[in-house]
């Protein structure tokens, strides 16, 4: 299948490492022109190395805090100086801090609502005029399976990145006139290093080692393993492509099955 994303423009936030990585890896291989963004420049600068290396696609990137909405105009702004056109926008952020709802005050509700609310809404509201000229777009937002199913310890997770499931139905219902599709994918337990985290933060809680709590994870999913990230990106990548014409507003899951609700 032809994804028809060859000589695109693409932005794909926080894609120095994990999903957004993997996303980017995906995209290059379809021959699109992917501008990369984090605020660790070693890891942007490894990364952009490697996803060269495969593909042989030249890769570019932007060093910013995506908390910062001067970063966030200047990675557009970068994309469109170097690809004239900004196609697709993945908008791909780290996870707030686990806890419970005792263990966080103003200021960390305040920074979770920044990093993985507002960060996309700032994105998205620099790329729909670009989309817009242009005649139609693709934007993605990268929550978690805790959209469909609250996840424990996760108190500020679970409330923001159920608001960017509010915010993508509105935009699909606001932007289907400019030929702008808009959706969620959900990951559920893909192999990066959030997880992991994860996994540590539920061992220490629970007084197992790292390696119990993965496998009793595994063991809980139908597929009977965690996902690989790139079995998460070419999902991704599918809903970005020309091959979608017609999801716009959806929640995606990957997740192996692992959530039982509809």
């Amino acid at each position: 299948m032809d994804l028809g994303l060859n000589g695109k423009g693409v932005i794909v936030l926080a894609s120095s490492s994990g999903l957004g990585k993997a996303a980017a890896l995906e995209f290059a291989r379809e021959g699109a022109n992917v501008m990369l963004f984090s605020s660790n420049e070693d890891k942007l600068a490894n990364a952009a190395e490697e996803i060269r290396s495969e593909t042989t696609k030249d890769v570019f990137y932007t060093v910013g805090d995506i908390k910062d909405p001067h970063d966030i105009k200047r990675v557009v702004k970068n994309a469109i100086d170097q690809f004239g056109r900004v196609d697709v926008l993945v908008n791909n952020t780290g996870g707030p801090p686990a806890g419970t709802f005792l263990n966080f005050d103003d200021e960390a509700w305040q920074n979770a609502y920044n990093l993985t609310l507002l960060s996309f809404i700032r994105a998205i509201r620099e790329v729909i005029p670009h989309m817009q000229s242009q005649g139609g777009g693709r934007i993605i937002n990268c929550t978690s399976s805790s959209v469909k199913r609250v996840l424990d310890n996760l108190i500020l997770s679970n409330t923001f990145r159920m608001g960017v499931v509010g915010l993508t139905k509105t935009l699909s219902q606001e932007l289907a006139k400019d030929n702008i599709l808009v959706n969620v994918i959900a990951p559920g337990r893909i192999a990066t290093d959030r997880t992991k985290y994860l996994d540590n933060v539920k061992a220490e809680k629970s007084g197992v080692t790292t390696e119990e709590v993965e496998k009793q994870s595994a063991a809980s999913i139908p597929l009977g393993r965690y996902g690989d990230p790139s079995e998460f990106a070419k999902t991704l990548v599918f809903l970005c492509s020309e091959a979608n014409t017609y999801v716009t507003g959806q929640t995606v899951l990957v997740d192996g099955g692992l959530v039982k609700a509809f």
